[in-house]
């Protein structure tokens, strides 16, 4: 039991990043922490945590310790959860990070539902565009709308999202007709500035051919809805998702352009550590997600309202 505890006091003080934090949320002393922890290097032989006055770091010793530990440290506590509760009962808190305005709409309302069926799960969202770092930031999973470039992090697919370009009735009619992703270039555009190469937008043709329009933009945001906001003002176009556009896209204050293309490719994955073992709640969350999105992205229900007489703004006489 000894040893067990020492590898609690470990991992919460790691994730702490403070000895008084973590003796707060253990209910011990500061020096029980310090006791433990050098009782625990002691008994491996090895340095775990480099620590000065201001700042303490995992050695590479401590990284590995810290991963493994971590992981059979959430299968035990899923063991007993399971041995001492019934099947369906969750409990625990879940923290959660998504994009700002695909939170807002979709997920934010799914998780609210999942939270309503599991009344022992309390859930921590973080709404914002930025990127988040997984492991550093804490979280237990992040929904990220793109293309995973850290291999030190698993991605599952929840479901495609579809862009489209858009921009205001009257500039539709002012800058058509738009029959290929070239005509973008008579149109001032917009930007999504979290996109590495925002001025650069890929596109696959109705044919299957693929191919990129490479523009200047007039305005960059972090925000979709500061774009759109900016097209309905007659300033311009953009290309984001569905899932923003398709209000704004029902009620004719902005229509789709090039409809017959699809642009960017994106897909929103659910983000995790490779080496963190998912607890029994976060993935029922993660199947509950998938479940409600996966089988087909439901905002693009909004385009077959768009009825015949839209899509002319095309084809502006």
């Amino acid at each position: 039991m000894n040893e067990l505890e020492e590898v609690r006091v470990f991992i919460t003080l790691v994730e702490c990043h403070s000895a008084s934090k973590a003796a707060e949320k253990l209910g011990v002393a500061n020096s029980a922490i310090s006791r433990r922890m050098k009782a625990l290097e002691e008994r491996l032989g090895v340095q775990l945590l480099q620590r000065t006055t201001r700042t303490m770091h995992l050695t590479d010793d401590g990284q590995i310790y810290y991963e493994r530990c971590k992981r059979l440290l959430d299968e035990w506590n899923d063991a007993e959860q399971e041995v001492m509760q019934s099947a369906t009962a969750l409990t625990g808190n879940i923290h959660v990070s998504m994009p700002l305005s695909l939170g807002i709409s979709h997920l934010s309302p799914i998780i609210a539902d999942f939270m309503l069926e599991n009344p022992g799960v309390s859930v921590n969202l973080d709404l914002s565009d930025r990127r988040v770092d997984v492991i550093e930031d804490g979280f237990d999973i992040v929904f990220r709308i793109g293309h995973l470039e850290d291999s030190s992090l698993i991605a599952r697919q929840v479901t495609q999202v579809r862009h489209m370009v858009y921009c205001s009735p009257q500039l539709a009619e002012q800058y058509g007709p738009f029959d290929t992703p070239n005509d973008l270039r008579k149109i001032p555009t917009f930007g999504y500035s979290n996109l590495r190469h925002p001025g650069r937008w890929p596109y696959t043709a109705p044919d299957g051919a693929k191919g990129e329009i490479r523009l200047s933009p007039k305005i960059l945001s972090n925000n979709g809805e500061a774009l759109m906001a900016a097209a309905e003002r007659n300033l311009g176009a953009g290309c984001q998702p569905t899932f923003i556009l398709h209000e704004a896209f029902s009620s004719g204050r902005l229509v789709p352009l090039l409809t017959d293309y699809q642009w960017f490719g994106m897909n929103l994955y659910a983000v995790y550590p490779r080496a963190r073992h998912l607890s029994r709640r976060v993935r029922a969350l993660l199947d509950y997600v998938i479940e409600r999105l996966g089988k087909r992205p439901y905002w693009d229900d909004c385009l077959e309202a768009i009825s015949e007489a839209q899509k002319p703004a095309n084809h502006a006489p």
